[in-house]
């Protein structure tokens, strides 16, 4: 004997009260767990603030929002999934000795629909509000080089402050990435130094430059990375907003040395910012301390070769500040 085609699920052969009262009480638990997770998502993507280093230039604030943002999308989806799965689990399971099998579900055209356009939708959400982050911010990078669009046209994230008048120029730094140091040189006062000093509240614009090999530009505190390319000069803008020292780090392997190529960042008001260009370029240049030079000279000097063969490094460099 054939097996009946008339299946039906133990929710079918349940009465109708029951059933409109079991469809109530899912709609009503899925209504106050989106609240529940949208609350909660929003409170870790608030949380997401005190992960991050202090936000110490203008950008760094629009690149916080940004994270999260992504945090609270992320968390959103996680604890979706994760709550829809364990409410299965829970209050949909087979019940103990049903072996029977499921309903005969081949396909849901619908559902296919529902799930492959909301991911579609959220990464050009994400991608939309990047894009607009990265247009705010206006820190230019190589746009001389590869962008499209003008780079005059762009709204700056946090261009002066109210008290600062409108004319007051852009500060600008040469700096200069070789194996294994930074030197930062100051065109206005003819000073060079391997440790970055920046005037709080200006808009400061960096030419990068490397003598050698590929570079990465990257002080967390402000959020902004650019890779160095050699042969090119980089106008790379920013604003430091908050006074203090932060650290700067080559973000490319450069080479063997290259976990050495860190430099002090000093962000001061603006005062006392020209104060110290007026003191340091008093100064006669003298060799800075370069710690890749002094590890490789250490190498070099001992009778038991080890490790591989590498590049010697530039030879410290001569700076009126050196830090």
């Amino acid at each position: 004997m054939l097996p009946s085609t008339n299946y039906q699920s133990p929710l079918q052969q349940l009465p109708m009260t029951t059933m409109t009262l079991r469809k109530t009480l899912n709609i009503v638990t899925l209504i106050v767990g989106a609240i529940a997770i949208s609350g909660l998502s929003y409170w870790i993507g608030k949380q997401a603030y005190s992960w991050l280093p202090p936000q110490a230039a203008a950008e760094s604030q629009l690149i916080d929002d940004l994270i999260s943002f992504l945090v609270t999308l992320g968390a959103f989806i996680f604890l979706g999934v994760t709550s829809t799965l364990a409410y299965s689990i829970i209050f949909h399971r087979a019940a103990k000795n049903d072996l029977s099998d499921g309903p005969p579900i081949e396909g849901n055209i619908t559902l296919e629909v529902v799930w492959t356009g909301i991911p579609i939708l959220l990464v050009l959400w994400i991608a939309g509000y990047s894009y607009q982050v990265y247009e705010q911010m206006g820190i230019q990078g190589p746009g001389e080089h590869v962008h499209l669009h003008n780079p005059i046209a762009v709204e700056t994230a946090y261009a002066a402050p109210k008290a600062a008048p409108a004319a007051e120029p852009i500060e600008k730094i040469d700096v200069l990435a070789k194996q294994w140091a930074w030197v930062f040189h100051y065109p206005k006062n003819n000073v060079t130094s391997t440790e970055l000093h920046l005037p709080s509240d200006r808009r400061v614009r960096l030419a990068l430059q490397s003598a050698d090999v590929l570079h990465g530009f990257y002080i967390p505190a402000f959020r902004l990375k650019q890779d160095i390319v050699p042969n090119q000069t980089i106008d790379f803008e920013f604003t430091p907003i908050r006074p203090g020292e932060y650290h700067l780090t080559d973000s490319q392997y450069s080479g063997t040395y290259f976990a050495t190529m860190q430099a002090n960042v000093v962000v001061q008001s603006a005062d006392e910012y020209y104060q110290w260009l007026s003191q340091a370029a008093t100064k006669e240049p003298t060799p800075a301390n370069n710690q890749a030079a002094a590890e490789y000279a250490q190498a070099a000097s001992q009778k038991v070769k080890t490790g591989w063969a590498t590049v010697v490094p530039a030879a410290p460099p001569l700076v009126n500040s050196p830090g």
